[in-house]
């Protein structure tokens, strides 16, 4: 087999704010089976960054053109004081991403608040989302109490200091700082890994740095309002979803209720879905890449029948 493909860092701009995305490709096209495969776009969690797919774009990319993007507030993308950071904003970010960068049928994956924003992306899309692919993702059912998109450790501590409270601040700020700290991070990654063996310095870093940007505080202030970012919920999107559905679950997952939230998935999803089950936490695609990358795979490759 040849050696993975170099992911190639490329600067992009949405609303006059700069983005970071990777890209990679095959280095040459084998056959026309390869030259037609859907191109796959990339959307990183709460926090996280295109670094998240550290394990998945070389394997991908030896039979599919593979992107990744930093959803604006986070990673190495800008973090403007006078955006509306949602649900709206990163859905028409991705779908401007897909038009303008890429330009032919795309399969967009999302984990967590990512798979949030990939799945109101890809109903936007229509016909030129080739698929979605939902990594444990974020959201609600309107027949559910809103929790807003960013489940995990922002909805828990919702929960455990109060509405009111959350509003205050100088409370939000010292929740910031502990959060950015890398010590709190790493304990925060050990508790959604099941399998901690991925949980390294690259990745501890990955998440502190762009915390120290400029900025990120008020990105977080944003996505911390008591109510949760602005979005629609998931069951509209379903509706809306013209493309076929691929869900994987880490059912570990001690931030979300695995089995409670597949069963309103399930309830909604459209026909065409594909679950594949999991033995893992939050972040299937870093902690058991392995096992992702060759779900993601086959499902790809099943997607050439339909």
């Amino acid at each position: 087999m040849s050696a993975p493909p170099v992911a190639c860092d490329a600067a992009w701009s949405f609303l006059g704010h700069q983005v970071h995305c990777l890209s990679s490709k095959p280095e040459t096209f084998v056959d026309a089976s390869i030259s037609n495969n859907p191109a796959v776009l990339l959307v990183h969690g709460f926090g996280a960054s295109t670094d998240h797919w550290r394990h998945n774009i070389p394997v991908i990319s030896r039979t599919h053109e593979v992107h990744a993007l930093d959803l604006l507030g986070f990673g190495r993308s800008a973090k403007p004081s006078d955006l509306d950071y949602c649900g709206d904003l990163w859905r028409k970010q991705l779908v401007a991403y897909v038009r303008e960068e890429i330009g032919r049928p795309t399969v967009l994956v999302g984990n967590s608040l990512g798979g949030y924003a990939a799945l109101a992306a890809g109903a936007d899309l229509g016909i030129e989302a080739a698929g979605v692919v939902l990594l444990n993702a974020a959201g609600y059912f309107s027949d559910s109490q809103k929790s807003g998109t960013s489940n995990g450790v922002l909805s828990k501590l919702r929960k455990f200091f109060g509405r009111g409270i959350l509003n205050d601040p100088i409370i939000q700020r010292l929740i910031f700082e502990n959060l950015r700290n890398p010590s709190t991070i790493r304990r925060t990654l050990n508790q959604v890994y099941i399998d901690s063996t991925n949980v390294d310095d690259y990745l501890v870093e990955a998440i502190r740095r762009p915390s120290l940007d400029p900025g990120a505080f008020g990105v977080f202030r944003s996505v911390f309002d008591p109510q949760g970012p602005k979005g629609e919920p998931l069951d509209h999107l379903f509706s809306q979803l013209e493309s076929p559905l691929l869900l994987l679950w880490g059912t570990l997952d001690p931030w979300m209720n695995s089995a409670g939230k597949r069963a309103s998935f399930k309830r909604y999803a459209p026909s065409a879905t594909t679950e594949v089950i999991l033995q893992a936490g939050h972040c299937p695609h870093d902690e058991v890449p392995d096992q992702v990358n060759a779900a993601l795979l086959n499902w790809l490759e099943e997607l050439k029948m339909l």
